[in-house]
């Protein structure tokens, strides 16, 4: 490990939190750096003892929820904490998640974003009064709902986005005031251990957020057999995703899964509002997002057009060592998972596909790639790759292009360049999708919004007001009047 490394890493501590106390196993796992491979730190593995502690310390705290106002506070100070110490957050996401400059510096404006959503949402949760002289004989009655906190929230989150989209999960839970149990990935647990400093130096109350650390199923298994957590959120694989859904019973989940993710350009379509961001979409933190394009369909009478120019600045994209400068792509989570995306691509062009640019690999820096004369059959189309690779599908008719996209098994987001406003509304009513963008690609995103899909890409919503709806209790009250007179 490089002395710059070590330097990094003084900040961040290896151990899990339990209710706000720093403690060890015994047993550790190795993190490393993503694109040189080393080893960069040994981090707690955290024990079925004290997850079981966790929860029963959660569960017994409860009552020291602050009220909205202070948790509003609470998440405005984690912003300003996390503002003051930016540097180490983009030090150790660089190391961990192989995130470039621009990606570390969006990931965390994105993430004060969502505090800051967050802390707004945390001061207007309420419900709603009742119409109850709507009924007959009710006129002397009045009723309001009431949204109380759910309890537990346990957070699974994922490594490609291991500061956004952990507060994605974690910032509407203290919103709507939960305790929270917070499981990371194994391959990204140090921003998430930095992230829980921030909030207990903020003033979150210690007995009310634990850090779950762990590689592989072990630890999420065991959170999954503690039936005192309320309500799991997860992004993640769809495998996974059912494990969780069947596991969790009748207790309550919000699921963000798996997704190949498709893009339209039509004839009509704006070719230079819609080639840069499709080149962002595409490769950005490279491929590793749920929504990153994966097939870009293209209207027959532009395909010639799209594809010399999409080659072209393709090609003048830099991919290697995140760190350094000018940096366009850097590697993938793991040289397992590049070796895997270039043996679909090779198994592709072996089935009669044609390499555009890119389809070299070097350790866990795949190339940004470009594949044409693709076909259903062919694992780059038929499955999700997850990696900086995006086929290229001709079409005569949107309504192929709809019928397409509607056999996959997911249905997370879709994203179309049109002009043409007929258009524009029919595929937003017929295709099985969480979010169409029009005149932006699958990969849009505002953090106030609602975001989730459907069909195998899961359901319930991120967003910090919908997460917060799915995070409480809606209860009823009423009361009868007796007439004074």
């Amino acid at each position: 490990m490089s002395q710059n490394a070590t330097e990094i890493l003084k900040a961040v501590s290896p151990l899990s939190l339990i209710a706000g106390e720093r403690v060890s196993s015994g047993a550790t796992f190795t993190v490393h750096d993503r694109f040189s491979g080393a080893a960069i730190a040994q981090v707690d593995q955290t024990s079925h003892a004290n997850i079981q502690r966790a929860v029963t310390t959660a569960r017994a705290n409860l009552k020291k929820v602050p009220d909205g106002y202070e948790r509003a506070r609470i998440l405005r100070k984690a912003a300003e904490i996390i503002q003051s110490r930016k540097q180490q957050f983009v030090d150790i996401m660089a190391l961990e998640a192989g995130f470039t400059a621009a990606e570390t510096t969006n990931e965390i404006a994105r993430g004060l974003d969502t505090l800051e959503i967050s802390a707004e949402e945390a001061k207007r949760i309420c419900g709603e009064m009742i119409p109850m002289d709507g009924n007959p004989g009710q006129k002397d009655r009045i009723a309001f709902t009431l949204r109380t906190p759910v309890g537990i929230v346990c957070a699974i989150t994922p490594f490609n986005a291991p500061f956004n989209a952990l507060l994605h999960k974690i910032a509407p839970a203290i919103a709507a005031g939960n305790a929270v149990i917070l499981k990371p990935s194994g391959y990204t647990p140090l921003t998430a251990s930095l992230i829980c400093d921030v909030l207990l130096e903020a003033g979150w109350p210690a007995e009310l957020l634990s850090l779950i650390q762990g590689e592989g199923a072990e630890a999420g298994e065991w959170l999954l057999d503690e039936q005192d957590i309320n309500f799991y959120t997860f992004t993640g694989s769809t495998r996974v995703g059912r494990i969780i859904q069947q596991k969790a019973g009748r207790r309550r989940t919000q699921l963000e899964l798996g997704s190949i993710a498709c893009t339209v350009i039509c004839d009509d379509a704006d070719i230079e509002l819609a080639l840069p961001r499709i080149l962002r979409a595409t490769f950005r933190k490279a491929g590793q997002v749920c929504t990153s394009i994966q097939r870009l369909y293209v209207a027959k009478s532009r395909i010639e057009e799209v594809t010399a120019r999409l080659e072209q600045a393709t090609r003048a994209l830099k991919s290697g060592d995140p760190r350094a400068a000018g940096i366009d792509v850097g590697p993938m989570i793991a040289e397992k998972e590049a070796i895997r995306a270039e043996s679909w691509v090779n198994e592709a062009v072996a089935m009669g596909a044609r390499v555009v640019a890119g389809g070299k690999r070097d350790k866990s820096v795949l190339q940004p790639t470009i594949l044409a004369d693709v076909r259903v059959g062919m694992k780059v189309v038929d499955q999700e790759i997850f990696a900086p690779v995006v086929t290229l599908l001709p079409f005569d008719k949107v309504s192929e292009v709809i019928e397409s996209i509607n056999a996959t098994p997911y249905g997370l987001a879709a994203g179309v360049f049109t002009n043409d406003v007929n258009t524009a509304f029919y595929m937003a009513r017929q295709l099985r999708v969480g979010g169409l963008h029009v005149n932006e690609t699958s990969s849009s995103r505002n953090d106030g919004m609602p975001y989730g899909g459907v069909k195998d890409s899961g359901y319930g919503f991120e967003g910090p007001k919908y997460a917060i709806r799915d995070m409480t209790d809606e209860k009823i009250v009423t009361f009868s009047l007796n007439d004074p007179a």
